[in-house]
């Protein structure tokens, strides 16, 4: 027995694919600027991003998303108040704040802010976001958000925005 593909109408589009050259291909690029009020904060970033990708007038396309700082990551996620306090405890048990990091100790590094868990939790959450534009909108499931995570607020943040295609 053959497997049946997963590709329906629902998921796949009837135009054919569009090559990097086309006429009507664009490309526009946006820095964004949030600030923080916690040392450690999820922001639901969703609207604001789906703003940029109306205003570029693309359509079909992607979206491509950067953080601009090491402490900082992002994330697809649900957006419900018990969940976000379940992943900040997960966040601070994996990586404490105080784990005898050599980015904290004056012998090794010359950070003053011991910001080391900051640094780990950032690389574990991860820093960038790339995700499909379908009809002038973020192809999101019905539960997913877009989730800015800040690890060493209160600070202001910045999120690189590319979106490309027709």
């Amino acid at each position: 027995m053959s497997a049946l593909p997963i590709d329906s109408a629902r998921h796949s589009s009837s135009a054919p694919p569009v090559p990097l050259h086309a006429p009507g291909y664009r490309i526009q690029s946006r820095i964004v600027d949030f600030i923080t009020a916690e040392r450690t904060q999820l922001m639901n970033i969703t609207e604001r991003v789906n703003e940029i990708v109306r205003r570029s007038g693309i359509t079909d396309g992607l979206v491509h998303l950067q953080s601009l700082h090491t402490t900082t990551g992002l994330a697809i996620g649900e957006w419900q108040d018990a969940l976000l306090e379940d992943f900040k405890g997960f966040m601070a048990s994996f990586v404490p704040r105080e784990g005898g990091y050599k980015h904290n100790d004056p012998a090794y590094s010359d950070c003053e802010r011991r910001n080391a868990d900051s640094h780990l939790k950032g690389t574990i959450f991860g820093q960038t976001l790339l995700l499909q534009v379908r009809n002038a909108a973020v192809l999101l499931g019905t539960w997913q958000s877009l989730i800015l995570a800040e690890f060493d607020g209160p600070r202001s943040r910045s999120v690189a925005v590319q979106v490309s295609g027709i």
